[in-house]
Parts: C-alpha cells; structure tokens; sequence
C-alpha cells in the first residue's frame, strides 16, 4: 500500500498515535522510536479520527468499513496499555446501539468528560459519560438544529419560527433545563433600554473558523493564514507579531493550543529572508496567545532541537518494521499535514505528506 499523508497526531504515555489519510493508523513507542502495531483490526477499517481519553488511559478510534459500504461510524476503545504491548484487538466496541450513519455523529468532549451521539434516523441526541460510556440521558427533539457545548453547560439552538430562534441552556450532567429564551430576529424591535455598540467591519472581519478559549473568555480566530484574538466585545486583543500560517484554511490538526490556553503551535510560513522560502520547508512557530509574541520556532536554517524520525512510516501497513527513511531538518520542514505537542515530554510532533512522523525536542 502507498504511503499517504498524515491526518492526525495524538500522544499519551510515550506512545505516537499516527494516523494517516488512507485510514492506517500506527503506534510508536518514543523510547524506541519503532513502531509497535498498527490500531487497523481488522483489513476492512478505515479510521477516521483519534481521541485520547485521559479518564481511563485509553485511545479511542472513530472508524468506517468497507463491509458497510463506510456508511456508519464506529468507535472503539483501546487501553494504553494494551497497545504498549502490541494488541490492539484487545479493545472493545462503543455505542453500538447507536445508529451514526450520515449525517449522525459522535463527539468527544474532553472539558466536561462527555460524548454527544446524534442518531440522523431517530433525531436522538445521547450524552454518555468518558469514565465509563454510560448514557447519562437523551435528547428527543426533531426540531434542534445544533447544540454547542461550554464548560457545564450545552446550548440547544432550534429551528427558527418566524421572527425568532427559540434557545435552551441545559445542564451537561444530567440534561436539567436551566434557561430557555428566544432569540428575537426583528430589526425593528423595541427596546427600552439598549446600548449600541458599533463593530468596525474594517477591523473584525469574518473569520473562517474560530476556538473559543473558554479559559480567558475570548476567542481565536482565523482567516487567510492570520490568526486573532477577540473579546465578546468585538474589540481586538492580541495580533501575532509572526505567526503566518502556511496553510491557507484553518485546520486543527495544523495547530496546537496548550491545555492552559496560553500557546499556540503552528506550522507557519517561513521568514521571507530565509532561502528556503523557495522550496516547501515552513517553520513550526510556537506564540503567547494573550500577548502575540513569538516566543520560538523552528526553521531550517536556525539551529534548533533535535529532530528524530520513528522508525517506520504511518500510512503503509505493508512496510517492514526495519523501514526507515532518513530526512535532513529542512525536508521534515516540509508538507507538513500534522502537527501535535506532547506537554508532559516537552516535544513536538510532525507529520508530513510522505506518511512520515518527526520528533522535534530539546
């Protein structure tokens, strides 16, 4: 099988999770930077996204089959453990009752240790909880559009009815209703007492995506390779003095936010000055979110930490486990797809197109 980029990077207890586009995903031990199996069970799955669950110390796949024409989501968890020594098939199924065929869907919040399940068919919503998958309760209403989900609480956006958006805040332990309003769409609408406030469309400008950091109640933003940080205000409180992203649409899996939400980690575009502006080496940035400060980075040409190379690729099942391809530090600055950083380690982990996985530490 031809090696095909890397998607995805997660870390927990020395191990690198690598998955890579073709749905390969592969585990390597960081003491001996050689792979230890691959997470695939069975030749037909095609994993689509990790999840580390720290409540338990496992790893969680979200995969598709080809026996099921790739139509419905499965997850599967794995302990750490497990995987360390080499049995991935040791795992077990989750939410199999559940029906997450498109446009249904699972996600995993790590804040609140919850996962939200949408059944499309049924127009069920299921919280469970990431200690032990047991359902907390469900949600039964074909008329919520969308649910957002903040430190102890979800918000339940419905369809709209004329001239409003009915809303409902509910607990995210047990589902108990704690506001419900309507979110009023008429302009004309009278009001009493108001205070206007005026958003340059100048200075905010639409961003293509944004994470909200519920640590400091503001909220990142990204378009056209910038990033931003913006109050509730609408007001700008952070600009980033070099932090231009090398690839145009913001993907998380491109950028790292650090569990205080005080860093952010990017593959970026090189310096203009630098030579290698003329090849496909960028730079791996690291930035303080509340100040814009480039704090470190990463380039070809400035001396930087070691990198290491795990010993066999990501995205090929076929290779034998003795593979090994060696990279210069300017060709593992190149097409990088993936990024992650391990914060108990101190070490950042790349991924690029060729399916390979580099170490960058200290």
């Amino acid at each position: 099988m031809k090696r095909t980029k890397v998607i995805e990077i997660v870390a927990a207890r020395e191990i690198v999770f690598a998955l890579a586009h073709s749905g390969v995903c592969a585990a390597f031990s960081r003491e001996t930077n050689k792979r230890i199996c691959f997470l695939n069970v069975s030749p037909d799955e095609v994993i689509r996204s990790l999840f580390y669950n720290k409540n338990n110390d496992s790893l969680i796949t979200v995969s598709v089959y080809a026996s099921d024409n790739f139509s419905s989501l499965k997850c599967r968890s794995t302990r750490i453990e497990y995987i360390r020594r080499g049995k991935p098939d040791a795992g077990f199924a989750l939410f199999e009752s559940e029906s997450l065929k498109w446009p249904g869907f699972v996600e995993f919040d790590d804040v609140n240790g919850k996962v939200l399940t949408y059944s499309a068919q049924d127009s069920i919503y299921k919280v469970f909880d990431l200690k032990n998958y047991t359902m907390l309760y469900s949600i039964s209403d074909k008329h919520v559009q969308e649910i957002k989900i903040s430190p102890g609480i979800m918000l339940l956006i419905f369809n709209r009815i004329s001239s409003h958006v009915p809303l409902k805040i509910l607990s995210i332990e047990d589902g108990t209703v704690l506001k419900s309003f309507n979110h009023l769409l008429h302009r004309s609408k009278k009001v009493r007492n108001a205070e206007l406030m005026e958003v340059s469309r100048t200075e905010f400008m639409t961003p293509s995506a944004f994470i909200f950091l519920y640590e400091n109640q503001l909220f990142l933003t990204f378009r056209n390779r910038t990033v931003a940080v913006w109050n509730f205000r609408g007001e700008l409180v952070t600009s980033f003095e070099d932090h231009l992203l090398w690839h145009p649409d913001c993907n998380t899996n491109n950028i790292y936010i650090t569990s205080d939400q005080d860093l952010i980690i990017s593959y970026c575009k090189a310096d203009s000055d630098d030579h290698w502006m003329e090849g496909n080496a960028g730079s791996v940035n690291i930035s303080n979110i509340l100040t814009g400060k480039c704090l470190a980075k990463i380039t070809a040409t400035s001396s930087c930490p070691k990198v290491d190379e795990c010993s066999s690729s990501a995205g090929s099942s076929k290779q034998p486990d003795h593979y090994r391809v060696r990279s210069t530090v300017a060709e593992a600055l190149e097409d990088i797809t993936a990024l992650f950083y391990d914060e108990e380690r101190n070490e950042i982990y790349t991924g690029n197109r060729h399916g390979l996985v580099h170490v960058w530490s200290n």
